[in-house]
C-alpha cells in the first residue's frame, strides 16, 4: 500500500509532468470510484489545468483554478502517463486528457482507489481531509500530543499507530519500523505508553519517514513504480518483511505475528 513516502513521490513525480496542461477530456471508466457527482466530475474539469498538486497524509490533492481534485490510492492505485492513443489497459478506470496528446491514467486492480473533486472552500471541512491528524515532520506531533491520544486506548499500539487521525500518513510499512526504532512491542496497549516513549515514536516518524522520501519510498509488491520512479527505502528496512532474518542489533530472528490483521514484524527480544 503506498503510505505517506510514496505519495510523496508521486506528487513530486506529476508535478513535474502535468502541470499547467489544458484538460480536454476525461473518462470515467468505474463510476464508484468517484465520491462527488458523477455527471459534473467530466464537466467540471474539462477545459481547465492543474496548477499544482498537494498532498495531506495519502491523500493527494489536484488544484485546479476552481476546484480540489482528492485522490486516495489505497491498496493498489497507481498513476500512469501515456500517450492518449495507447490503448486503454484493463485496470485503467479514470483517464484525464490533455491538449499535448497525452494522458494521466489511473490504474487499480482492486478497484479500492477513491476520487472526490471539491469546490476549494470545501478542503478545510472536507470529512476526508480535515480528521487527518499531524504529519511526521509536522511541529504538532508532539510526545505530549500522542500521550494525550494514547491515554484511553487499550487497544494495540500496532493499530493505534495506524488511525489516520493520529498520526497521518503511517501505514503498516513505516508503523512497523517506527515500533523497531523506538523498542516498543507492537501488541502492548497504547494507553501503557510513557512519554519517553512517545517521544521516541516522534523521533523515529520524523527520522524514518524524511529518509524514505528522500530515497522515493518503499518498492516492494504492493507498491512499485508507476512513473518511471522506484524507491530505494527497502534496502533500509529493519523489520519488515524480514521474518526469519536476524535482527541487526541482537541477531534475533525477526517474527511476523498478525495484529488487527494486518502483519506485524518485530524483533522479540529489542521490543519486549
Amino acid at each position: 500500500m503506498p503510505e505517506i513516502a510514496e505519495v510523496e513521490t508521486v506528487r513530486n513525480t506529476l508535478k513535474g509532468r502535468i502541470l499547467n496542461k489544458k484538460i480536454t477530456d476525461v473518462k470515467v471508466h468505474y463510476k464508484n470510484m468517484i465520491e462527488s457527482d458523477i455527471n459534473k466530475f467530466a464537466s467540471s474539469l474539462i477545459g481547465d489545468s492543474f496548477i499544482d498538486i498537494k498532498r495531506r497524509g495519502k491523500w493527494l490533492i489536484f488544484e485546479t483554478n476552481n476546484k480540489y481534485l482528492l485522490s486516495h490510492l489505497r491498496m493498489e492505485g497507481k498513476f500512469f502517463i501515456k500517450d492518449d492513443k495507447e490503448a486503454k489497459g484493463k485496470h485503467e478506470h479514470v483517464t484525464i486528457y490533455f491538449e499535448d496528446n497525452t494522458t494521466l491514467r489511473y490504474e487499480d486492480t482492486r478497484k479500492f482507489g477513491r476520487m472526490n473533486l471539491i469546490n476549494k472552500e470545501e478542503l478545510s471541512t472536507t470529512e476526508s481531509i480535515a480528521k487527518q491528524g499531524f504529519e511526521p515532520g509536522e511541529k504538532g506531533l508532539t510526545s505530549a500530543y500522542l500521550l494525550e491520544k494514547f491515554k484511553n486506548k487499550k487497544l494495540p499500539i500496532k493499530t493505534v499507530l495506524l488511525d489516520q487521525t493520529i498520526i497521518s500518513g503511517l501505514g503498516n510499512i513505516y508503523v512497523n519500523e517506527v515500533m523497531f526504532y523506538a523498542k516498543i512491542n507492537p501488541e502492548r496497549p497504547a494507553s501503557s505508553i510513557t512519554k519517553e516513549e512517545c517521544e521516541l515514536i516522534v523521533k523515529g516518524s520524523n527520522e524514518i519517514i524524511k529518509e524514505a522520501i528522500k530515497m522515493g519510498g518503499t518498492t516492494i509488491k504492493s507498491y512499485t513504480s508507476s512513473l518511471g520512479v522506484t524507491g530505494r527505502f527497502q534496502q533500509n528496512l529493519k523489520v519488515h518483511k524480514k521474518e526469519g532474518e536476524l535482527c541487526s542489533i541482537c541477531d534475533t530472528p525477526i517474527k511476523n505475528i498478525k495484529i488487527g490483521g494486518r502483519s506485524t514484524y518485530f524483533c522479540p527480544k529489542c521490543q519486549k
